[in-house]
């Protein structure tokens, strides 16, 4: 078996129910350069929301376990904390989200986190966390509207793998919008899973689909 390749397929659905809630809960920051992580910059952001929410995983994994409506409940909380699910929706839709109303976007923002939680959020439980992560940069792109937090996972055993991170401010907080994995983006991926969907039906439909659990988003790919 190839464990890299097994490693990185386990490393997108985990990503996609503990980097984008966090982002980067279940892996414990090793000490990143200190200009990357001025105080209040989205790279400090990173590190604080990695180191709590890792304590509260690990100081109730045998209640997540047992209760897996606690799980999803904490894994909820914190994906509304620090994930910009609406602006990514926004993105995920591409041309189908054109015009398209607020409230329908929304619609498909939330079915889509819920479907993401309920297929992955015992991953977060199941994971190996003996894993660490470090902050290699944060570059502002777009004269400074958005932020790439470069970083990389970091294993006793086998090459780093590159974790970036695409932030924007929201009311005056910094939110995460897309996470790419060795240069694959999520919000591109989902985009092409659910191109054929939305050319075929409204994104109401494709949202009460994905909320009856008819469609399901593939963190892999």
């Amino acid at each position: 078996m190839n464990t890299t390749k097994t490693f990185k397929r386990g490393l997108g659905p985990l990503l996609l129910c503990s980097a984008l809630l966090a982002p980067v809960p279940a892996l414990l920051p090793v000490q990143p350069a200190r200009a990357a992580t001025t105080q209040g910059s989205p790279s400090q952001l990173v590190l604080d929301n990695s180191t709590r929410v890792l304590r509260t995983l690990e100081a109730r994994r045998a209640d997540f376990s047992a209760n897996r409506d606690a799980l999803d409940t904490f894994v909820a909380s914190e994906f509304n904390k620090m994930f910009d699910r609406d602006y990514a929706a926004r993105l995920v839709l591409g041309r189908h989200g054109r015009g398209a109303a607020a409230a329908e976007v929304k619609l498909f923002a939330d079915a889509l986190a819920d479907s993401l939680i309920s297929r992955y959020g015992a991953s977060l439980i199941s994971f190996d966390t003996g894993l660490k992560v470090r902050i290699k940069s944060e570059t502002p792109l777009r004269g400074g509207t958005i932020v790439r937090v470069a970083s990389e996972f970091l294993r006793s055993n086998g090459e780093p793998v590159p974790v970036d991170y695409l932030m924007h401010q929201v009311g005056g907080q910094w939110k995460v919008f897309d996470v790419m994995v060795e240069g694959v983006s999520f919000v591109q991926t989902f985009r092409n899973q659910f191109d054929q969907p939305l050319s075929r039906k409204s994104i109401r439909e494709v949202a009460t689909d994905l909320a009856a659990g008819n469609l399901q988003p593939d963190a892999e790919g």
